[in-house]
């Protein structure tokens, strides 16, 4: 059933997204014929091919405007802001566009005061969200200028070696250019003075970041044929990655020693499986501190994020044991988000009676819906216990990260699906899928050109479909949909 479809990397061309010369040839012609504008077809296809977006971290210690010139960067307020530190905690990501470019734009937030002091949970927070990041917005407050906490941080940027853009806010007129010009003192180059709040000067900053951030990121893994693959396994503290990634490696290994959760350079292992080098990204686990519980779970968050962002593969690591947490979900939600293969691991098997079996799987039906599609090993980190299923759960992934479907094919499919199952008529109305295309991988991407809007139900629906036919199993797949404007429609 699926001879014709085939991994990247296995001889076709790759020009246009993943179109080949000819295939493209063809599909613009088909797009002409059903009325849709060239130009907008090849926006969609540019747009759903790219690589990872460039991510565009704001860091700055609490209440200086972060979240604020957050939502000024991607023109709506999305992130929560209010006069006082602590709001933002979770690292939330948004997509932004400046002058025609799209890249992704990291809120670290700040974070309330505690025992460990505000230099200390600011200093780990940056650390974490620069790591994963191209380039990266300092936020200070021109108002207050450079305090003790501003050249920390000012050290950990130097220390990255990531581009850095600093931005003087709270510069509401005039008057404030001396407050911003103050900081020049902190030698990261020119301090741009912004209102966040009004949107003085932000334009000025943000050409300044199209200049600092690549215009596509390279893709840092898989490029090298024969090269290892990069897994990451992650999972939340006390789950077991440490003695997984021991009992995987055959020994006791630097990358999971007590000191993980202050690992400041961290240090990938590679490590034989299956007749096979894979490079496992250091996830380290992270430690529960003493005077900072819920700042544990924030750094473990952070730390999970930049892992992800550098691997291929998502191991997660889920203590069968225990019930599903809210934690669990939120690794899950984003290394799905990341677009990276997956593999659930859940630990501790061994330990498990009958009913704590029964209700797991229960749980795992509710709680983990939206990766149904991802390969399962049921593992004992303890015992070894089924460890020789790790490897080929990973090849399965990955296969499915990396499968392209030609478009012929999928139209034929697509074109069966909407006879068969047609959408929803909605207000007198019932949107058709005309055609679509496979864009990229790694993850699938597919594009979809529709007469109307398809609603999300539909999508999810299509989604279903496609893993039904062609596999995919491992991998998230993004679909995006493009409506035919009126004006261009085919007359007859």
């Amino acid at each position: 059933m699926n001879d014709d479809i085939h991994p990247e990397g296995s001889g076709a061309e790759h020009d246009h997204g993943a179109l080949g010369d000819a295939e493209y040839a063809q599909f613009m012609e088909l797009a002409a014929e059903e009325g849709f504008d060239i130009e907008e077809v090849e926006g969609a296809i540019e747009a759903a091919g790219h690589g990872p977006l460039p991510v565009l971290a704001v860091v700055g210690r609490p209440n200086v405007g972060k979240s604020t010139l957050v939502n000024r960067i991607i023109g709506r307020r999305e992130a929560v802001v209010e006069d006082k530190p602590g709001v933002t905690r979770d690292r939330v990501t948004y997509e932004a566009e400046w002058a025609g470019r799209r890249f992704k734009v990291v809120d670290t937030g700040g974070w309330e005061q505690d025992v460990l002091g505000i230099d200390a949970s600011v200093a780990a927070q940056a650390e974490y969200a620069i790591e994963a990041a191209d380039a990266v917005v300092f936020v200070v407050d021109a108002k207050v200028g450079a305090t003790d906490t501003d050249e920390a941080v000012v050290r950990l940027l130097r220390k990255a070696g990531k581009p850095v853009v600093l931005c003087a806010n709270k510069v509401d007129g005039p008057s404030g250019e001396a407050d911003a010009a103050a900081l020049w003192s902190l030698g990261l180059g020119e301090p741009y003075p912004v209102s966040a709040l009004h949107g003085r000067g932000t334009g000025d900053m943000l050409d300044q970041v199209l200049e600092a951030l690549p215009e596509a990121p390279e893709q840092t893994f898989g490029g090298g044929v024969g090269g290892p693959r990069r897994i990451a396994l992650i999972g939340r503290p006390n789950v077991g990655k440490s003695s997984l990634l021991n009992k995987v490696a055959g020994e006791e290994r630097v990358v999971v020693n007590e000191l993980a959760g202050t690992t400041r350079d961290p240090v990938d292992e590679l490590i034989e499986l299956g007749g096979v080098t894979w490079k496992f990204v250091d996830t380290a686990g992270i430690r529960k501190r003493v005077h900072l519980q819920q700042g544990a779970d924030y750094y473990a968050s952070l730390r999970t994020a930049a892992a992800v962002e550098k691997a291929e593969v998502a191991v997660i690591l889920i203590d069968a044991s225990e019930s599903i947490s809210v934690q669990d979900q939120r690794i899950v939600t984003m290394a799905v988000e990341a677009g990276r293969a997956i593999v659930l691991a859940f630990n501790k098997w061994d330990t498990l009676d009958e009913e704590r079996r029964y209700y797991l799987e229960r749980e795992i039906e509710t709680e983990l819906g939206q990766v149904a599609w991802a390969p399962r090993v049921n593992v004992s980190a303890r015992t070894g216990r089924h460890m020789e299923k790790l490897v080929p759960a990973i090849e399965t992934a990955l296969a499915g990260w990396e499968t392209r479907i030609p478009t012929g094919r999928l139209n034929a499919f697509l074109g069966e699906l909407v006879a068969a199952h047609p959408h929803p008529i909605r207000g007198g109305k019932q949107p058709r899928i005309l055609f679509g295309t496979q864009a990229g991988t790694k993850p699938p991407r597919f594009v979809l050109f529709a007469t109307g809007f398809i609603e999300a139900g539909y999508r999810r629906f299509i989604e279903r479909r496609l893993r039904e036919e062609f596999g995919f199993e491992g991998t998230p797949i993004h679909i995006s949909v493009r409506v035919r404007e009126k004006r261009g429609a085919k007359k007859k």
